[in-house]
């Protein structure tokens, strides 16, 4: 019998084997790839090639959540991540989530071969409460204050941990509600989403604190302007071992899945602390 994606995420947090989740972006606009991979062809392509470097999740997203970024038409949505999915699914088994907050988008990405749902919305979204209930498989909830339009307008926070908190326990119970089964739940702190440097840092140093909730955590830090910050990188390409090493960091303070662009190298470092810290434990 095959192991569902739910069980596999259950496993990696009881392990605290994370897994990789390769980005595959189908826009225009994204931050950091936006227009490379827009043909369906490439995208492919780009996604078979991370599952070769050591991704274990493709995410597929068809609609940019960069700060400032422009909402797309659920037509535009789906004319983009379908032909993806569709194609993915005729080349291999790939695990493949779907970046969307749209309802009618997770019914079509799941009726063609999706496994999950990456919401940042946490399914605030009309009808996505219902969506997820009926689909049945695992979906991730994210933490975002405002959105895309306005997240980055001086965000502010009494205690960004205890606001995620009561936030996540709000998110819980209307899932309970809707009949979203608990083991198909994963939480997204949303780094970028809404947030300054320090409350990221806050976020990522404090991680394992939001684990007191029960549930997995997917953390998505990879390229971000945080770490463009940090370094004094401002082109996303550039700042490949800046997300590397908050990876790394967030895997150690509670992370399940990490959702990358650069997935080889993350892959060869989580590698290295999962041999050292087994044998240590020898």
């Amino acid at each position: 019998m095959s192991i569902s994606l739910s069980e596999r995420i259950s496993g990696a947090r009881r392990e605290r084997t994370p897994l990789i989740m390769g980005v595959v972006n189908v826009t225009p606009d994204s931050f950091s790839d936006g227009g490379l991979f827009e043909d369906p062809g490439r995208a492919i392509e780009h996604a078979l090639s991370l599952l070769e470097q050591g991704a274990e999740i493709l995410d597929i997203g068809g609609e940019s959540t960069r700060p400032g970024a422009d909402p797309v038409t659920e037509e535009q949505e789906l004319s983009r991540v379908l032909p993806v999915i569709q194609g993915l699914r005729k080349e291999c088994a790939a695990l493949i989530s779907i970046d969307t907050s749209k309802a009618a988008v997770m019914r079509e990405a799941v009726r063609s071969g999706a496994d999950m749902i990456n919401d940042v919305r946490a399914l605030q979204a009309a009808g996505a409460l219902e969506a997820a209930a009926e689909l049945d498989v695992p979906v991730c909830l994210m933490h975002m204050q405002g959105n895309p339009q306005t997240m980055q307008n001086a965000p502010t926070y009494s205690d960004v941990i205890a606001e995620q908190l009561a936030f996540f326990e709000q998110r819980l119970e209307a899932c309970k509600a809707a009949g979203v089964r608990q083991e198909n739940i994963v939480l997204d702190p949303g780094f970028g989403f809404g947030k300054l440097l320090g409350h990221n840092l806050t976020l990522l140093n404090h991680l394992e604190d939001l684990t007191i909730l029960g549930f997995p955590l997917l953390a998505g830090l990879s390229r971000k302007s945080m770490l463009g910050q940090l370094t004094n990188r401002a082109r996303a390409h550039d700042r490949v071992a800046a997300s590397v090493a908050a990876a790394l960091i967030a895997a150690q303070n509670g992370a399940t899945i990490l959702r990358v662009h650069d997935v080889a190298e993350t892959s060869d470092a989580i590698k290295v602390w999962l041999a050292v810290r087994a044998s240590a434990n020898s």
